[in-house]
């Protein structure tokens, strides 16, 4: 799709007063205006002007939105900052979000369910959050080595009703307090949902695919859901932060770095799982 994006800045419209040519700029894939009543409330991915960022897996790439979906930088980073910056604009924003809707408090227990980028992502806010149990589910050795990397405490790499046991053993049969949801199938919810304590919280922002619920057993759980699609821009100029400080390296979760010609061999390398994200360079 093409929506996670940073670089310089060549040229912009007359209306924009933000950012200017030769700044180095960070964009949200939920364009908005940063400036509507929803957007004051923190939800620029509902934003009354949004849409999503397209066709950035190019050359050039036009921003709409400018002055309320870009952040730019200082100063002009230096290449190796580059790949972590880019993880804000959307793998970080996201699994921070996922961890900010699922209550992730300080000393708490939370589990991730998905080892993708922003289920990783989300193990790195976790740990920013200062959780004190954080418990990766995965099956693949190498993420399950980068979730540790990223904080986690302990893998579980069983699924369905197995991994909700191991986690209920893990947590002494309560469950833990937050859950976050990375995935978006019917197995990977209801993974979430019953691995989560009552009163716990659920961040879900797997887009769901075939994802249905019992009403009748929701309600008797007590269980809270926040998800959707995740107000980057919110979080954007504080994770920035965390990069060019040093104090978060997300861009370790590019494991595979091609030229930009090369795109379809990138799809091909995730799809295969020979790689977690493909980070393309013009």
């Amino acid at each position: 799709m093409g929506h996670k994006y940073c670089g310089v800045v060549v040229e912009v419209g007359g209306a924009v007063k933000t950012v200017r040519p030769g700044q180095f700029v960070v964009g949200s894939f939920c364009l908005s205006d940063n400036t509507c009543p929803h957007c004051k409330f923190g939800f620029q991915s509902s934003c009354v002007q949004r849409e999503f960022m397209r066709g950035a897996q190019a050359p050039y790439a036009r921003v709409p939105l400018a002055d309320g979906t870009l952040v730019a930088t200082a100063d002009m980073p230096g290449d190796d900052l580059v790949p972590h910056l880019l993880a804000t604009s959307e793998v970080l924003g996201t699994g921070w979000y996922a961890a900010d809707a699922a209550n992730v408090r300080p000393g708490s227990a939370v589990a991730v369910v998905g080892d993708g980028a922003v289920g990783l992502m989300g193990v790195l806010a976790a740990k920013e959050m200062c959780a004190e149990r954080i418990i990766a589910m995965s099956r693949h050795k190498s993420r399950q080595a980068l979730a540790r990397e990223f904080g986690a405490t302990d893998v579980v790499a069983e699924r369905g009703a197995a991994g909700i046991e191991r986690v209920k053993e893990l947590t002494g049969g309560v469950g833990v307090d937050s859950v976050l949801e990375c995935v978006g199938t019917q197995e990977s919810m209801t993974q979430a949902i019953n691995s989560v304590r009552p009163g716990g919280s659920i961040g879900y922002v797997g887009v769901p695919h075939g994802v249905t619920f019992d009403g009748q057993a929701m309600f008797f759980s007590q269980r809270r859901m926040m998800g959707g699609p995740a107000p980057v821009r919110r979080f954007l100029p504080d994770l920035m932060d965390r990069v060019l400080t040093g104090r978060i390296k997300p861009g370790k979760v590019f494991d595979l770095t091609l030229p930009i010609a090369e795109v379809a061999e990138g799809y091909r390398a995730m799809d295969e799982r020979r790689a977690i994200k493909t980070m393309l360079k013009v």
